[in-house]
């Protein structure tokens, strides 16, 4: 009988790119995934430490771990991911009941960590560089219409508030034959939608001696593949953004006129003190280049409330360049001290409660750019790629998004899912909009 495992997933895309892979290798390894913590014989939790909110989420799910492990002694517990990379063995004193760590770099060895668990009680590797192995694994997948896939993994950046570059180490780029060959595996499985996944995806290629590789170069290519309806790609560093991929947007086909795009600040002084390589006048400048050459682009982007020092007046240039920009959406946090991380240990920390209250004002005014975003679409046509339906009142509902990345409502049949539907625009509100297949 084929053993089970359950993989809880926290973070970013990349850690559920992740989490596919660890499910794939897990496998050709005698395993099947389960949806049910509680029937599995391994339970894999793969973390994420951008935020201390997250780490704590690890931690309690270890918790009720704890539990199932008392009642079954032969349970495996398995923590992998950023806190993995960053915490290591400290994590056997904080929660005795795992039995294995392994880190960011480690996904392809653990066909050997397993092995090593079967004849020790513990065990925990956490590799500096990326594991080598001459054996290929492949994702497995969620099933559905689009699919992630990873191209460059790391960050040069650095920046003051990030651990990106702790855990998950330098910029390191795939070579583009390998993705290719991933992408035309990804689309026998019956995928039309690819997601291109990097903590800093436009800088694909730089740590290449062939200054002919890079995002757009790859995007040319993946363009040509047949049986591909849409690529994307997540996320962009504002630094990175070149005229020759903000052509390849707007002359390719298959990608989306969408860019996410992180500023963090308005604020040209605290985006020196993150260690962000431009200005509020160079990001906007960067802005109104991309909605010149691209006729209804998307743009979102993130912010962060309260970086050590932001003061009021600081903060309000955020809030403006939000109505600057009129962005499409905006993903806002408050600032958490990260070890390893330079701004963790400056003096000049915002208090708890200016924080929250920032990010409330902020995320309030996002809101309402995102509302004015979508209301632009009322009465008109746009092109939906349907992925999900759910039955409302007698009625198929299905769910999809535009090209440019905003979620849509509207009546259909079952048969349009995966497909491309003409659907005219009718009702928006903060978080999707809805409409009818035009006639």
């Amino acid at each position: 009988m084929r053993e089970k495992v359950y993989i809880e997933t926290l973070g970013c895309q990349m850690n559920r790119a992740d989490s596919e892979k660890i499910i794939g290798i897990l496998e050709t390894q005698g395993y099947t995934k389960t949806n049910s913590p509680e029937e599995a014989n391994l339970l894999v939790m793969n973390t994420c430490s951008i935020r201390a909110a997250s780490e704590n989420k690890a931690f309690s799910h270890l918790g009720i771990w704890k539990k199932f492990k008392k009642n079954n002694p032969a349970l495996k517990i398995a923590v992998c991911g950023c806190i993995a990379q960053q915490t290591k063995e400290k994590i056997f004193k904080r929660a005795p009941q795992v039995d294995l760590i392994f880190g960011t770099h480690n996904i392809e060895e653990i066909p050997e960590l397993l092995k090593q668990l079967d004849n020790q009680e513990k065990v925990c590797s956490i590799l500096k560089t990326p594991y080598n192995t001459e054996e290929k694994f492949y994702s497995k997948r969620t099933e559905g219409i689009s699919a992630w896939l990873p191209i460059i993994e790391g960050c040069d950046y650095f920046c003051t508030y990030c651990v990106v570059p702790y855990t998950r180490g330098r910029q390191r780029s795939r070579l583009p034959e390998d993705i290719i060959e991933e992408a035309q595996q990804i689309i026998s499985e019956g995928f039309k939608e690819i997601t291109l996944l990097g903590q800093t995806v436009d800088s694909y290629g730089n740590d290449f001696k062939d200054k002919n590789i890079n995002l757009s170069s790859l995007l040319r290519e993946l363009n040509k593949l047949n049986g591909l309806l849409r690529i994307r790609f997540v996320t962009s560093h504002p630094a990175d953004m070149t005229d020759e991929l903000i052509k390849a947007v707007k002359e390719l086909d298959k990608v989306c006129e969408y860019f996410h795009l992180p500023m963090q600040s308005g604020n040209t002084e605290v985006l020196a003190n993150m260690k962000r390589p431009y200005t509020r006048e160079e990001y906007l400048n960067l802005v109104n280049k991309i909605k010149a050459e691209i006729p209804d682009v998307a743009i979102t982007t993130d912010f962060i409330a309260g970086f050590p020092g932001e003061t009021e007046e600081q903060f309000n240039d955020t809030l403006s360049i939000i109505d600057e920009v009129m962005f499409d959406q905006c993903i806002a946090a408050a600032y958490s001290q990260r070890k390893q991380t330079p701004a963790a240990v400056w003096k000049e920390q915002v208090s708890y409660e200016d924080k929250k209250r920032r990010l409330n004002i902020l995320n309030t005014k996002a809101k309402e750019t995102t509302l004015k975003s979508n209301e632009k679409y009322l009465g008109r046509i746009l092109q939906v790629l349907p992925d999900s339906w759910k039955e409302e009142k007698g009625k198929i509902i299905l769910t999809g998004k535009t090209r440019n990345n905003k979620i849509v409502h509207f009546e259909g049949s079952k048969d349009m899912l995966a497909t491309h539907i003409n659907v005219e625009i009718y009702e928006a509100s903060i978080w999707c909009l809805k409409g009818e297949i035009a006639p």
